[in-house]
């Protein structure tokens, strides 16, 4: 392509609305924009003044799609402000629920969203003709994992029965016997996806970036741990603002965030597996294997395929997890706190990358200030940076296939654009 423009205005199979807009002259890029036109949302503003046991029902609305982790994190910033460690059947829990909310999440996007351009359909539809099988699969798994959430969580989506420091009804060891059984039956459908991708060829593109994730000594980090930067520097999730740093730029409506290494950053399933790659389950590190997945992989189009590796690390951990907690036996616990005054910052990995909540409590136990950086909101700049990296290298590339390969740029990252636009603070000159 010499000359021309590439417009793409509301990116088709993502969520929410965000535009592509490429301008290319004399075989030179000229311009690029990824962005992001939908109206911003005030889930910041609406928390305060509410009590801290409703902040993690309010945000949760955030996502359809990431309300248990929206949840999560807020429980836990609360928790930490109140200065309140759950019990190890809570956290246990709380993991289950959110490895169900990874693989209902990694189903989705792989097999609805992302496979259809590997497969060179427009959308899941025409797959269910040509690949039945494959389709029936996505759906099985993706069946299960909203049940899953379901089971523990009161509804598949915005939680109501986590709650500060517990849970308002406990899954009788019989559900979760019956909930280990399931999943363990559909580990060969988690393996059939992990076949599926490794027959698909995959955009050949790399760009050195940063990659950040939370990192737990003992596990594969999901619900807690560090900020670890593959750039070799740690973070403490209570110091995440001298980490993740929060900028705005004129032709979007949500925030963006650079790092204190670099001028953008990379969060999601392939930041987790780029730094935390030892402590994946064996059957996902099988997976990786029969992805040709190493760390540290510099192809955001891998992002996908992390995803599916992550898919069966889920399944095997969360039998493990079941297996702990019915060693134990499930029991009522004392869900009683001390209400203070306090700040607190809770950081969780949910499906697109680290989610941070942090709120602030007067001494009556309502939030007087609440701040919410969200995982997309993190990569828009990565976004940007890799389409300014791959026009060039495909320029000759005809126009349509530049427009898909752009479009799948985007989608590789998983993007939750709506639960990005937050409130950007206007000074009237």
């Amino acid at each position: 392509m010499k000359d021309g423009k590439i417009e793409v205005h509301y990116l088709t199979r993502v969520e929410g609305h965000g535009n592509i807009h490429v301008e290319i002259e004399g075989g030179a890029l000229k311009s690029f924009r990824w962005e992001i036109p939908e109206a911003p949302r005030f889930f910041e503003a609406m928390v305060r003044g509410q009590s801290y046991m409703d902040a993690a029902h309010i945000t949760s609305r955030i996502c359809g799609i990431c309300s248990i982790g929206h949840t999560l994190a807020a429980l836990q910033a609360v928790e930490n402000a109140l200065r309140v460690r759950p019990s190890e059947q809570t956290l246990l829990l709380r993991k289950l629920i959110l490895h169900g909310e990874t693989v209902q999440s990694h189903v989705l996007h792989a097999g609805y969203l992302a496979a259809p351009d590997f497969l060179g359909a427009p959308s899941v539809v025409p797959l269910a003709s040509s690949h039945r099988e494959v389709v029936l699969t996505i759906v099985r798994l993706h069946r299960l994992a909203n049940e899953w959430s379901d089971m523990l969580g009161g509804r598949t989506t915005h939680p109501i029965n986590a709650v500060v420091n517990g849970w308002t009804r406990l899954p009788t060891e019989e559900e979760l016997a019956g909930l280990r059984k399931r999943i363990e039956v559909a580990i060969p459908d988690a393996w059939t996806i992990v076949e599926v991708f490794r027959k698909l060829k995959i955009p050949d593109f790399q760009r050195d970036t940063e990659y950040l994730a939370l990192h737990h000594p003992d596990e594969y980090a999901f619900y807690e741990g560090d900020i670890l930067s593959t750039d070799g520097d740690r973070t403490l999730v209570p110091d995440y603002r001298k980490k993740v740093r929060e900028f705005i730029v004129p032709y979007s409506t949500s925030k963006r965030a650079r790092s204190d290494h670099r001028g953008s950053f990379f969060v999601g399933a392939l930041a987790r597996f780029n730094n935390n790659y030892e402590q994946l389950s064996p059957l996902a590190k099988k997976a990786a294997e029969a992805l040709n997945m190493r760390p540290v992989c510099t192809n955001p189009f891998m992002n996908t395929v992390a995803q599916v590796v992550e898919t069966a690390h889920a399944m095997e951990d969360s039998l493990h997890v079941i297996d702990t907690l019915l060693a134990k036996g499930m029991r009522e616990e004392d869900r009683s706190v001390n209400v203070r005054a306090g700040t607190g910052v809770g950081a969780v990995e949910v499906p697109r990358g680290t989610l941070y909540h942090e709120y602030t409590l007067d001494d009556q136990g309502l939030v007087t200030d609440a701040n919410l950086i969200i995982p997309t909101g993190q990569n828009h700049q990565n976004i940007e940076d890799d389409m300014a990296a791959l026009i060039p290298q495909f320029i000759d590339r005809p126009q349509e296939e530049i427009r898909l390969l752009l479009e799948m740029l985007v989608r590789a990252y998983d993007p939750c654009i709506s639960c990005s636009t937050h409130l950007l603070q206007v000074e009237f000159r």
